[in-house]
């Protein structure tokens, strides 16, 4: 059985894409951040007969990610897919920012999923996948609305980050997920697109980038998304 693991499933997109890789016959490995805290990935941990394993990790407490990698040492990960995203309020223009916030989120959705990838890429053999969760939002030829602006940015962060990381690794199979605007939490209400129907194709997205070397940034129906 080939093993997936999700940082960032407590909830949201990460839960669901935990869920439909074990529905698919994989062994999934999930994060949340509070140890303390019950979410809904114990509940599909609970129900899977095994397949499904919690594990702990806040991307933004480095100083949590040597003990995770030694809890996971010898572990063959088939598939390691970094899902983050925070936010901010979104109407604010860049330059009434404040630091505190910007710093927030560029170390959340840019600096933490880089290190989390650094830190566990040797557990990925050469035939697995690497994968961020990155955003249409993050495409600078795409922007041609504006707002969101840290979002944005962060997200643009995370690409450059990547294909830095990809130029040191030209024979892995790395992937740039965009998956749309989503009804989640971070997506909210007005958002066009449920969970249900568009999780299917963010993994049939990531199953079918297995393997192939090159760094791709890639919408659920696994069209390129100009950087």
């Amino acid at each position: 059985m080939e093993t997936a693991l999700v940082i960032g499933a407590s909830r949201g997109l990460g839960h669901a894409i935990a869920a439909e890789l074990a529905a698919r016959h994989w062994h999934v490995i999930g994060t949340v951040r509070d140890p303390a805290a019950r979410t809904p990935l114990h509940d599909l941990a609970d129900a899977s007969a095994g397949r499904v394993e919690v594990e702990h990790l806040d991307i933004t407490e480095p100083d949590r990610l040597p003990p995770l990698r030694e809890r996971l040492a010898g572990r063959r990960i088939d598939m390691l897919f970094v899902n983050a995203g925070t936010t901010n309020n979104p109407a604010t223009p860049i330059g009434e920012v404040s630091t505190a916030d910007f710093v927030d989120v560029m170390v959340t959705n840019a600096l933490s999923p880089m290190r989390v990838i650094e830190s566990l890429q040797d557990l990925v053999p050469a035939d697995g996948l690497i994968g961020a969760m990155s955003s249409g939002q993050g495409s600078i030829t795409n922007n041609t609305a504006g707002s969101r602006e840290v979002y944005r940015g962060s997200k643009a962060a995370l690409n450059m980050l990547m294909r830095s990381f990809a130029a040191r690794q030209a024979d892995r199979a790395l992937l740039l997920m965009a998956p749309g605007w989503i009804r989640t939490a971070l997506g909210g209400d007005q958002a066009p697109f449920t969970v249900e129907e568009s999780v299917p194709l963010i993994v049939d997205v990531l199953l079918a980038k297995l393997g192939k070397p090159g760094l791709e940034f890639l919408d659920r129906e696994g069209k390129t998304v100009p950087w």
